[in-house]
């Protein structure tokens, strides 16, 4: 067995949407990954894609965006500027983890504090699951705390959400609500179209337990980058600070030149399912992996420029290449909830008022608003449990 290494951007899209290339970043943490929608290929994964991307649709994302999710981050934000700080590491992670939960259709009823530590816990052991292959933990440790995970995330919060799920999808059929009773998620979606999956109830449980760490993980892990670059940025460069706190659009425009910098995950594995020649005329052998190394792709100078390892918001981007770069992905295995994240990218004149920015810009703006700035007595650390290059703590302080 070797690794070829695919390390330039053009090549590594290839690579990406090349059918005969299977996911494989994911065989070490399969205890949480099996079988759910980012490891599978061919047919299976294109029928499930299907079902699932009805929730991601881009009006919805809208609405989202502008009806639902102001008021969540509003609920979470108040009783912390009151305290006066809070670590953005802990709020990115639970405000991702409330919104991904709606999305999933994973009820928590009871709205107290402990019911959301729980989910939150298990949400945790989730994304370590997930992320196995980078742990530096005891990874049989690890397997053994995310199976005893998933057993209490499907007692406690996945069978109460399928039961009242499965009773409206009921009374749906009986004609004694209509499509709008019905709530707009992936188990929802998932269980009106039993017939058309094979998800015994373990894929099941996986693949929900899978939507809630994706979503909570890398998408809090993205804010807190974003927000360190923004803060230094501004600190460095007085004439943008203003321009970040009134310009939404140039706002968005920062928080995608720092998922660029930060892929959720650096690499991105391949296994090939026959022969293949890559772009660069090497030839991958079925016993052979395919290692897209997305972080350095997307520091690639002849395309992001000579400064392309450095933050910079104004950074030109050639005609044919996103912002983020590589970092949602590309071809069948794109990340669903991209334009949940980042929103949709600007394409000339747009109307700021009805532009789509992203909850990442949406959380940014609002930290932004309330006066957030690092805690100088208390600096951010890197987390310790793994080699991605993660925030563990940042402290920050509000203020008018």
């Amino acid at each position: 067995m070797q690794t070829l290494t695919v390390n330039r951007i053009d090549e590594a899209l290839a690579a990406l949407r090349d059918e005969n290339l299977a996911q494989s970043l994911y065989d070490e943490g399969s205890v949480i990954m099996e079988r759910t929608l980012l490891v599978l290929h061919g047919e299976e994964h294109r029928k499930r894609r299907m079902l699932e991307f009805r929730v991601f649709r881009r009006s919805f994302m809208r609405y989202y965006e502008t009806e639902v999710f102001p008021a969540a981050l509003d609920e979470l934000l108040r009783p912390l500027l009151a305290a006066g700080g809070c670590d953005l590491v802990e709020f990115g992670h639970r405000i991702t983890m409330n919104l991904t939960a709606d999305f999933a259709g994973v009820d928590r009823p009871a709205r107290t504090h402990q019911e959301t530590e729980t989910l939150l816990r298990l949400v945790r052991t989730f994304g370590e699951g997930a992320t196995l292959v980078h742990s530096t933990r005891d990874k049989e440790t690890v397997r053994a705390e995310v199976r005893a995970a998933l057993e209490e995330f499907r007692v406690s919060f996945l069978e109460p959400s399928i039961a009242r799920r499965v009773g409206l999808i009921e009374r749906h059929a009986r004609g004694e609500i209509d499509e709008a009773g019905l709530p707009r998620d992936v188990l929802t979606v998932l269980l009106r179209n039993e017939d058309r999956v094979d998800l015994p109830p373990d894929v099941l449980c996986r693949e929900i337990a899978f939507y809630l760490q994706a979503g909570s993980h890398s998408t809090g892990n993205s804010t807190t980058h974003a927000f360190h670059h923004i803060m230094a940025w501004g600190a460095a460069h007085p004439e943008d600070a203003a321009r970040l706190r009134r310009d939404p659009i140039f706002l968005q425009r920062a928080v995608h030149e720092s998922l660029r910098l930060h892929p959720a995950s650096p690499v991105s594995w391949r296994k090939p399912l026959c022969p293949v020649t890559l772009k660069d005329g090497r030839r991958a052998e079925p016993e052979d992996r395919v290692q897209m190394d997305l972080w350095t792709a997307n520091r690639q100078q002849d395309v992001f420029g000579a400064d392309a390892d450095v933050f910079n918001p104004h950074r030109r981007i050639p005609l044919g290449h996103e912002p983020f770069g590589l970092t949602f992905g590309t071809g069948v295995h794109t990340c669903l909830g991209r334009d949940l994240d980042g929103g949709v990218v600007p394409r000339g004149a747009v109307d700021p008022d009805a532009h789509q920015y992203g909850i990442i810009t949406l959380i940014i703006k609002a930290l932004l608003a309330a006066g957030a700035r690092p805690d100088p007595d208390r600096p951010a650390e890197l987390a310790t449990h793994t080699e991605r290059q993660n925030w563990g703590r940042y402290p920050v302080l509000f203020r008018p």
